[in-house]
């Protein structure tokens, strides 16, 4: 263990979630560092595949005893906090399960740091606190009015987490991003949900002939093209992102909100132009109507995060993000969930 990791030895990162899509980008590249992870997940969304380093502990943040259990059993110094329900539309159509998964549950992991003298969490946050930005790019001081209840859950958090820094000392860095996208560059773990709502892996998937067409959500938004214009963001950028916010709560650091993003936004009809480009194959479309609570824009400005972590992202390009997707998909037979499909015949 180098130098700059000796305050890390013999304690433990707790990672919720982290066997998700960004939370096992996280754990890899934590452990390419040399820090010590434990995985806390229900595998509702995550798949125990992607768990390819550090300890992995089956568990759900409604279940206190196995919470508590978790933390007596290891030495855990901090929280990286990704388990959260995050997709928009069953937000809207069920907004109890956002607000009982990623609000009350999310106390409960609060509540357990505290009884334990963990008081340092790098918390997975989201742009949709925005709902409409009033700017763009959005600035982390600008107006936070989501449009949405998954927005409005991770909101509510932020400022959960606020207070209880005034009331006891919790210190935390919120990472507010949007689309993450990509896989890692190793090949090893990539994105795989079910069901699937994001847009590269659907338009990487049509173009496997996995799915007949890719799906546009409204042709009506106050856009170049009339499609949402969103900020994609490498994963493993993100998780770099997140390993940085760990490093400065260790060194004493205040708590922070940061963006994090590229800063270039592309409307949804671009994307699968790229993707056309990158698979060198032709993508169906289908045009829908828009989804409810999806802002027209969203796009952040990270001068924040690099003028203060000194983050900068490595993937800047789509075209370099699509890539490594795309590159992950075809050796996995477009993710986990699709080749159980595959050996159960069903494709």
């Amino acid at each position: 263990m180098n130098n700059e990791l000796t305050f890390w030895k013999d304690k433990k990162i707790l990672v919720t979630g982290g066997a998700g899509y960004i939370g096992s980008h996280t754990v890899k590249e934590l452990t390419k560092r040399g820090f010590e992870t434990v995985v806390y997940d229900n595998l509702e969304k995550g798949h125990r595949e992607a768990v390819v380093d550090g300890e992995f502990v089956l568990g759900d943040l409604a279940d206190l005893d196995t919470l508590r259990e978790t933390f007596t059993k290891h030495r855990i110094d901090s929280v990286i906090h990704f388990a959260a329900d995050s997709e928009v539309g069953e937000s809207v159509k069920n907004p109890a399960k956002y607000f009982q998964n990623n609000v009350a549950n999310g106390l409960n992991l609060l509540r357990v740091m505290l009884e334990n003298g963990v008081k340092k969490i790098v918390f997975s946050s989201t742009a949709a606190v925005y709902g409409e930005p009033e700017r763009i790019p959005i600035l982390e001081s600008d107006k936070t009015l989501p449009t949405n209840p998954y927005g409005e859950s991770k909101l509510i958090f932020e400022n959960i987490l606020k207070y209880y820094e005034l009331a006891y000392g919790l210190r935390y860095i919120s990472l507010r991003y949007f689309n993450a996208a990509g896989a890692d560059p190793d090949g090893l773990i990539g994105e795989d949900h079910n069901p699937e709502t994001h847009l590269i892996p659907l338009v990487l998937q049509t173009a496997l002939g996995l799915k007949d067409e890719v799906e546009i959500f409204g042709t009506d938004y106050d856009t170049p093209d009339g499609t949402c214009i969103r900020d994609y963001i490498h994963v493993t950028d993100l998780a770099e992102a997140h390993i940085l916010a760990l490093e400065a709560l260790a060194k004493g650091g205040e708590s922070k909100i940061y963006n994090l993003g590229n800063g270039n936004g592309y409307s949804v009809k671009e994307v699968i132009e790229v993707a056309k480009k990158v698979v060198r194959r032709e993508i169906k479309t289908v045009l829908s109507e828009r989804r409810q609570g999806d802002p027209s824009i969203l796009v952040a400005s990270s001068e924040k995060i690099m003028r203060e972590l000194g983050w900068k992202p490595k993937y800047e390009k789509l075209e370099t993000i699509i890539e490594t997707a795309w590159n992950w998909y075809k050796s996995n037979r477009a993710g986990w969930n699709m080749e159980i499909l595959y050996k159960r015949g069903d494709l």
